[in-house]
């Protein structure tokens, strides 16, 4: 197993092949509640949430966007308790951002739903923060004054004198609540992609590969859909690796790669422990030959772990 490539499989199961405290950020979106049918498969979500902890770094984050159904007239609910096993797992709940889109579905009982959850979890503090600074200041170019500020019991003091004097700047950071257009030609111009049945704008995963990571980052997605966290890995100069269960998504993930080729960032320095030193040279230390998979006989062994029948390489 490399790194900047897919492999097919469970996540469940290819988890286990990645060494602890490897992966620097992962930005996925999994399936959820059978809002789409995603060919009959199921996923085995708290194994993926262990193991999610186990091979994220130290500071590492995982952006996990989901929803719920709604089913005999109720919310599922099924975001709250993931978020809340996932701090179980050890995980912070470093931040509980929402994806703001335009509703699809009209309900006549309710208000209609516009949004999904990007539950923003970090294995201790994050390690790095690029912030995103596109909001405009109605008072760019003023200087701050000795204004007030409210103390936590409500009571008001004066602003510390590191603020007062500051010249605003033209833009700020923005908030938690990012917005972006979606459907066909809005969550991306490749028309390919929508042969997937549920993608994300690529914004939306540019946005938080810029946020959480660094140039040379290994960005992770075990549900990779239509390639599209992969992609914007690629292009914004972070290693990959995506993970994806139904086969026959393989080729469009591959083609979306492949229509933007860059320089791979292969001089990756896994920062795994000693205890998985071994298991780190056996995924980016050994180059084995990736292989398609109308090449691989059945129940030929790609290592001593793992069966040809549970996972398939493809470059």
């Amino acid at each position: 197993m490399e790194i900047n490539k897919v492999y097919q499989g469970d996540s469940a199961v290819l988890l286990k092949e990645i060494p602890n405290n490897f992966i620097d950020l992962t930005v996925t979106s999994p399936p959820y509640d059978n809002l789409r049918d995603y060919k009959g498969y199921s996923f085995d979500f708290e194994t993926i949430a262990k193991e999610l902890y186990r091979v994220t770094k130290d500071g590492g984050v995982v952006v996990w966007v989901v929803g719920d159904a709604t089913i005999n007239g109720s919310e599922t609910g099924t975001s709250f308790r993931q978020a809340l096993f996932f701090m179980e797992c050890g995980f912070n709940l470093h931040d509980t951002m929402i994806y703001q889109k335009q509703p699809r579905f009209p309900d006549h009982t309710r208000y209609n739903n516009g949004f999904e959850y990007m539950f923003v979890f970090s294995k201790k503090e994050p390690q790095t923060f690029n912030p995103i600074c596109d909001v405009r200041n109605t008072t760019a170019g003023t200087t701050r004054n000795g204004s007030k500020e409210r103390n936590k019991d409500g009571s008001m003091r004066e602003c510390s004198a590191s603020k007062v004097g500051r010249t605003i700047k033209e833009y700020g950071k923005r908030n938690n609540i990012w917005k972006y257009a979606t459907g066909y030609g809005q969550s991306t111009k490749e028309s390919i992609a929508f042969e997937h049945p549920a993608i994300f704008p690529e914004a939306l995963a540019k946005d938080h590969i810029l946020s959480w990571s660094n140039k040379g980052d290994l960005v992770f997605d075990p549900f990779a859909g239509s390639g599209t966290t992969l992609k914007m890995a690629q292009l914004m100069g972070r290693n990959y690796l995506g993970f994806e269960i139904a086969e026959e998504y393989i080729p469009l993930i591959n083609k979306r790669l492949r229509q933007k080729p860059i320089d791979h960032f292969l001089s990756y320095s896994s920062e795994a422990n000693a205890s998985s030193s071994a298991k780190a040279e056996s995924l980016i230390g050994i180059k084995r030959k990736p292989c398609e998979v109308s090449q691989i006989p059945k129940g030929t062994s790609l290592n001593s772990d793992i069966k040809c029948n549970k996972i398939k390489v493809l470059k």
